[in-house]
C-alpha cells in the first residue's frame, strides 16, 4: 500500500522539527492512535452487522455504547485510545485484546534485547531512551516468562534419526540457591544434520555431572528420534565417552581438538601464544597418528621445560584424539571446523557477561536459549566443506548412511 504524495504532504505541513514527527506528540503517534481508534471502530461495526444478520429472539437490540480508555505501550511510546464498547457486551476487540496493554511488536522488542544479554533494568532503560515508554520490572518478567513454555516445547520436539557430528559442550553460568551463589554448567549438544546445517538439540543444566547424568541426556536424545550419530566430538569430561557408546554403541567419540587447543593455550603466555599453536597445529594437522606422535615428541621436547602440562594431556588423552587420523580430509575438516562451535560460544558469552548471577535456573537457561534462537536465524547455510565432508561419510558409514 503507498500513499497519494498529496496526503503526506498534508501531514507534514506544520513539520518542523524531529519532535513534531517522532515526540510525544508527534505525527507518529498521533496517526498510531487514529488509525487504531478507526480500526477498532470498523470492527465493532462488523460485529454489529453480524448479530443484525443472526438475531436472537431473547436478546435485545444491540448498539454502540461509548468508549473505554486504555493506555496502550508500543514503539510509538505511550497513548490513550478510545476502545469501542457495545450495549450487550459481547463485543471482542481483535486488535486491541481485551487484557492486552502492549501493541503488536513490542513485546518482540522486549525479547530481542533481553536475547542479547540485557538485564531488566537495562531494558527499562532502553525502552525508556528509544520510546519513552516507562516498563515495570513485572512486565518485562511477564513477557520473559511466556518463552519458558515454548523453551520446553522446543526442548522436546523431535529430531532426526541421523546425524553425522554432534558436538558436546558446556559453559558455566553463576545461579542462586539457597540463598548463595553457585556455579552450574549448561550442557549443549549442537548437532550437524544431513544438509550440513548446524541444529542445537538440546540443553541441560547441572550442578554435579556424572555418569548417570550422561546417560540421562544420551537416552533422551534417542527417545526423541536419534537413532544414529556417526561421530561424538567431546571435551574430556569424566564418564561422558563410555556414556556415548553405551547409548550409542556404533558412534566413534572424538575428543574435539578445538577444545584440545584452547586447553592448551590457556597455561600459555601470551607472548608464546603464536608459536604454540603452531606447533600444536603440526600434530592435528599431521598425515597419520604415527605422524602425530612424532609431531607431540617434537613438541614436548621444545615446550615442556615451560609448559609441560600440554604434552602430558594430550599423550594421557591419546586414545580418544588418533581416531581423528583415522577419517579422510574430508571429513577431519568438518570435524574440526572452528565455526560449528567456538561463534556459538562467544555469543553465548558475550551474553552471558552482563549477568553476575542468575535467580534462578530457569531464568538462566531462558536468556541461553533466547540467544541460541537469535543466532540460529543466521544457520541458513552448510558448514564448510560440507559437500566432500557426506560423499565421505557415505563411504565411512556404509549400511548406516540414510539412502
Amino acid at each position: 500500500m503507498t500513499f497519494r504524495p498529496e496526503l503526506i504532504d498534508e501531514l507534514l505541513k506544520d513539520y518542523q522539527c524531529p519532535d513534531d514527527l517522532m515526540g510525544g506528540e508527534g505525527i507518529v503517534k498521533q496517526l498510531t492512535k487514529a488509525l487504531i481508534e478507526r480500526c477498532l471502530s470498523a470492527e465493532l461495526t462488523h460485529h454489529l452487522v453480524e448479530e443484525k444478520a443472526e438475531p436472537e429472539a431473547d436478546r435485545p437490540k444491540n448498539r454502540r455504547n461509548g468508549t473505554s480508555k486504555k493506555t496502550i505501550k508500543g514503539e510509538f511510546g505511550e497513548a490513550e485510545i478510545g476502545i469501542p464498547r457495545d450495549r450487550n457486551g459481547a463485543f471482542e476487540p481483535q486488535l486491541i485484546e481485551k487484557g492486552q496493554t502492549r501493541f503488536t511488536g513490542f513485546d518482540g522488542k522486549i525479547l530481542s534485547l533481553y536475547a542479547r544479554g540485557m538485564t531488566t533494568r537495562d531494558i527499562q532503560g532502553q525502552l525508556q531512551d528509544l520510546y519513552g515508554v516507562n516498563v515495570s520490572h513485572t512486565l518485562v518478567s511477564t513477557v520473559t516468562e511466556a518463552v519458558e513454555a515454548e523453551r520446553k516445547a522446543w526442548q522436546n520436539r523431535s529430531l532426526d534419526a541421523v546425524y553425522p557430528i554432534v558436538y558436546f559442550d558446556a559453559l558455566v553460568v553463576k545461579v542462586r540457591q539457597d540463598g548463595r551463589v553457585i556455579n552450574k554448567a549448561v550442557h549443549l549438544a549442537l548437532g550437524v544434520n544431513l544438509a550440513g546445517r548446524k541444529e542445537l538439540l538440546g540443553l541441560w543444566m547441572t550442578e554435579n555431572e556424572s555418569s548417570k547424568f550422561w546417560l540421562s541426556v544420551l537416552t533422551e536424545l534417542q527417545t526423541r528420534g536419534v537413532k544414529d550419530i556417526f561421530i561424538a566430538c567431546v571435551d574430556g569430561l569424566t564418564g561422558f565417552p563410555e556414556a556415548i557408546e553405551t547409548v550409542f554403541p556404533h558412534t566413534r567419540v572424538q575428543l574435539c581438538i578445538v577444545h584440545l587447543v584452547r586447553n592448551a593455550l590457556s597455561y600459555v603466555s601470551y607472548k608464546d601464544r603464536r608459536a604454540v599453536a603452531s606447533d600444536l597445529k603440526a600434530i592435528y594437522s599431521a598425515a597419520t597418528a604415527t605422524d602425530a606422535e612424532a609431531a607431540l615428541m617434537d613438541f614436548a621436547a621444545k615446550w615442556d621445560a615451560r609448559y609441560p602440562t600440554i604434552s602430558k594431556s594430550w599423550m594421557a588423552h591419546w586414545e580418544r584424539i588418533i581416531p581423528f587420523f583415522n577419517f579422510p580430509d574430508d571429513i577431519r575438516k568438518a570435524i574440526y571446523t572452528t565455526n560449528a562451535i567456538e561463534s556459538l560460544n562467544m555469543t553465548l558469552r558475550k551474553v552471558l557477561r552482563n549477568h553476575r548471577s542468575f535467580p534462578t535456573d530457569e531464568s538462566a537457561m531462558k536468556v541461553i536459549y533466547l540467544a541460541i534462537a537469535n543466532v540460529s536465524k543466521k544457520w541458513t547455510m552448510p558448514i564448510r566443506d560440507w559437500k566432500g565432508a557426506l560423499n565421505r561419510f557415505a563411504i565411512e558409514f556404509e549400511g548406516r548412511f540414510p539412502m
